[in-house]
């Protein structure tokens, strides 16, 4: 358990929500503007690149334009609906999306089976979290880890932010190098900083050299709002093995893993039980409409928590939930404007956004304890592996606890720094 972060013990089963609830005068006081410019860009990321695998997904899998919009207004408006109620409960940035490893996953089982199977296996998955965040286990197991190892499989999973960085300045500096200035001349001068985020900044110079550079080019399409189409399911032998463990190990240990270990080194006591059920009473909800498994975001958890005061972390995610409901409503627009955009706008910004962050992983990986079990997790996370269908995040975390239960037994026993 990280210490200062008022986790409850590992035997209490059902995390409550503090108290008194924040009213609307307490978040009117904690609205800031670093805060509200953290939840656009959480949601930014959201929807370009994770959207992009979402239709590469269905594309190739066969589906609908109908299927398509309905599928993403189920991960954006109603994972949005539950990003903006725990927030408030729970006061903090507790931001629900999608898997995307387990959207990767869907993606070959929608060449022989049926989109009703896919969806059935939906439901089961969800059914399987359900039970696993009443039985208190999942939470258990997540504090059995050491913490430098967990953050060596989230500097490993958001490394890329870092290498899009530089690799969008080279290719692009058009775009790339302004939105770099303008962060780095916020970051310097403190006066301006307070009041533009450098993160905003960066965004704002970015949409301006995107506008100069006459490469915004929206696509065409028709219709402008979502339209839910409900899906019926059904169940077979063959999609419930193929899918229900491998995308429950998704969602629970990758997903919801970096999503925890972000909030944790954050300062956040991340409810991890309350977490696991609402995933899995979510990831049925959202099937109905034919959407992938919820889950507790890393990426986005990371934006969100990237800067300002800690009490106040929940606005942002708040912030991103609201914009995440809109988008879903407009998700057919939104999303061939995201698109339009030079992919090094979106690679800058996500990198600009992530250094800070990069850098508390590999401070917390690599700063007294456990640190050969977090390099093994790093370089094996890094690997962009997959076996049995599963991530090297997941494959990295179990070689690092190995390595280190084998060689740094030592560790365990010194106090926590």
């Amino acid at each position: 358990m990280a210490r200062g972060t008022g986790e409850p013990p590992a035997d209490v089963r059902f995390e409550r929500p503090p108290h008194p609830l924040a009213g609307p005068a307490r978040l009117w006081r904690d609205v800031g503007p670093h805060y509200l410019a953290n939840g656009l860009v959480g949601l930014i990321f959201a929807a370009t690149g994770p959207v992009a695998v979402i239709l590469a997904v269905g594309v190739g899998g066969g589906l609908s334009e109908q299927q398509l919009a309905s599928w993403l207004f189920g991960v954006f408006f109603l994972n949005g609906l539950l990003t903006v109620a725990a927030c408030w409960l729970y006061r903090q940035p507790l931001a629900f999306f999608w898997t995307i490893p387990g959207t990767v996953l869907v993606g070959p089982a929608l060449g022989h089976l049926t989109f009703a199977e896919v969806v059935g296996a939906y439901l089961v998955t969800g059914l399987l979290m359900v039970l696993l965040g009443l039985s208190g286990w999942v939470r258990r197991a997540m504090a059995a880890i050491p913490m430098p190892i967990v953050m060596g499989m989230v500097a490993g999973v958001f490394l890329s932010f870092g290498t899009g960085l530089v690799r969008s300045v080279v290719a692009d500096a058009g775009i790339a190098a302004p939105m770099v200035a303008a962060f780095l001349l916020l970051g310097a001068w403190t006066a301006a900083g307070r009041r533009v985020p450098p993160v905003l900044g960066a965004l704002g110079v970015g949409t301006v050299a995107v506008a100069l550079s006459g490469r915004f080019d929206p696509r065409g399409g028709t219709g402008w709002f979502a339209a839910p189409v409900l899906q019926a399911p059904q169940f077979s032998v063959q999609a419930l093995v193929e899918l229900v463990v491998p995308l429950a190990i998704t969602v629970l240990v990758v997903q919801n893993g970096q999503g925890v270990a972000v909030l944790r080194s954050a300062g956040h006591a991340a409810p991890v039980n309350v977490v696991t059920v609402l995933c899995g009473v979510w990831s049925i909800l959202v099937a109905g409409v034919g959407a992938v498994s919820t889950c507790l975001t890393g990426p986005t958890n990371a934006l969100l928590t990237a800067s300002g005061e800690r009490h106040r972390h929940y606005v942002a995610g708040i912030s991103c939930g609201l914009l995440a409901m809109l988008f879903g409503l407009f998700a057919p627009l939104f999303t061939r404007l995201m698109v339009a955009a030079p992919p090094a706008f979106v690679a800058t910004l996500g990198g600009l956004a992530m250094l800070r962050v990069l850098q508390a992983a590999f401070v917390t990986a690599f700063g007294s304890r456990f640190t050969l079990g977090a390099l093994v997790t790093f370089v094996v996370t890094v690997s962009d592996i997959t076996v049995l269908n599963i991530g090297g995040a997941f494959w990295g975390l179990i070689a690092g606890v190995a390595v280190s239960g084998l060689l740094e037994r030592g560790d365990r026993a010194r106090p926590t720094a």
